[in-house]
């Protein structure tokens, strides 16, 4: 299932990467889509309301931080999380409770 070339990464760099993907409300919309299943592009645009070619460059990104494998299926290509227990983590963030205060804005990612 794994290239060749993959690597394994450490702890800070993992999260890192876990970040950066979740960084963008798109991607961690493709991730939860793919928590539910794994799924095509086309499949995943639509789901998801962005064009394929927005979609493509966010498979990218979440390819590029480690978190989704393309599985090539035919002439078609699947994607899925590239580890299964990222299915639990996502479920997991998503019951995390916040402690924001009322009248702080979020730092932006490139500000920081």
């Amino acid at each position: 299932m794994y290239p060749d070339r993959v690597q394994t990464l450490i702890q800070g760099e993992v999260l890192a990467r876990f970040g950066a993907a979740l960084s963008d409300p798109t991607r961690a919309r493709v991730l939860l889509a793919l928590r539910d299943s794994p799924g095509y592009p086309a499949e995943l645009a639509d789901e998801i309301g962005v064009s394929r070619q927005s979609l493509s460059n966010h498979l990218a990104c979440l390819r590029g931080c480690g978190l989704v494998v393309a599985v090539p299926q035919g002439r078609r290509v699947r994607y899925e999380l590239a580890d299964a227990r990222l299915r639990h983590a996502l479920t997991d963030l998503l019951g995390v409770v916040l402690a924001v205060e009322a009248d702080h804005e979020p730092v932006p990612p490139s500000s920081l």
